[in-house]
């Protein structure tokens, strides 16, 4: 029960790496908001793990992303935690093929809802002197696969977001961390990899020095820590959960 007591929001929590880290914090005595575009995908996840608030929301709108944590607040008195899971890709194209309509979708639901929730919340962190707040950004921004090239760009801006916030939130009791997961068998893995095949799956894992894909439950694992008060000295820190792929 590391997170008892704690209110938390996790976006894009309806599969993949923000599913598995809602049932995590759920499991370790969270209250949680799982807010997803998909609202029937959260709702399922709510139902098998027993507990936790699934909302409907589009993160990369200011309306919705208002509307979520003042439903958070509502549902659980108050909020502590943040994690900006919410992501998408364009497909493996070269940089200048790549449509401006795919280009700005990446944009605004990599970078700029860290933005919206940050505008948001920052001022209720402030007023109650603490708050986390983690950012799941990519290997991508550390280490860029060609033809992902904008993809890549929207993880490296997370990183540096992350690190400027945390700077800059720390003397208000606030900390901001990130993840930097490598590629995992999520829904997801199709879009990175243009073709879901196992000539494709192999290309990915022979970069991967320990040989298999991240899983949600890793996620998991890295979230409930940087979440906790185990972790109250730690803030800026972008933590690779890559299997090795960095090195």
């Amino acid at each position: 029960m590391r997170l008892k007591g704690k209110r938390a929001i996790v976006t894009g929590a309806g599969s993949g790496f923000g599913a598995g880290i809602a049932r995590r914090f759920l499991a370790e005595g969270a209250q949680v908001l799982l807010a997803d575009l998909n609202h029937d995908a959260a709702l399922s996840v709510v139902e098998e793990a027993g507990g936790g608030v699934a909302f409907r929301a589009d993160v990369s709108n200011a309306q919705d992303t208002d509307r979520m944590i003042a439903e958070a607040q509502e549902q659980f008195g108050g909020v502590d935690i943040l994690v900006n899971n919410a992501g998408c890709t364009h497909l493996p194209a070269f940089m200048e093929d790549v449509n401006e309509e795919d280009f700005d979708r990446v944009w605004a639901v990599n970078c700029k809802s860290i933005y919206l929730g940050a505008r948001t919340l920052v001022p209720i962190f402030k007023d109650q002197g603490a708050g986390t707040i983690l950012n799941i950004s990519s290997t991508a921004g550390l280490s860029p696969r060609p033809k992902l090239n904008w993809y890549n760009a929207s993880k490296g801006w997370v990183n540096t977001a992350t690190k400027a916030m945390a700077v800059e939130l720390a003397p208000f009791g606030i900390r901001v961390n990130a993840l930097n997961p490598v590629a995992g068998d999520t829904p997801l893995l199709a879009s990175f990899m243009g073709e879901d095949t196992p000539e494709m799956r192999a290309k990915f894992l022979s970069t991967i020095p320990l040989g298999r894909f991240s899983t949600p439950e890793d996620m998991a694992n890295a979230a409930l820590y940087l979440c906790s008060d185990e972790a109250s000295m730690v803030t800026g820190v972008c933590m690779e959960v890559d299997g090795g792929r960095c090195i």
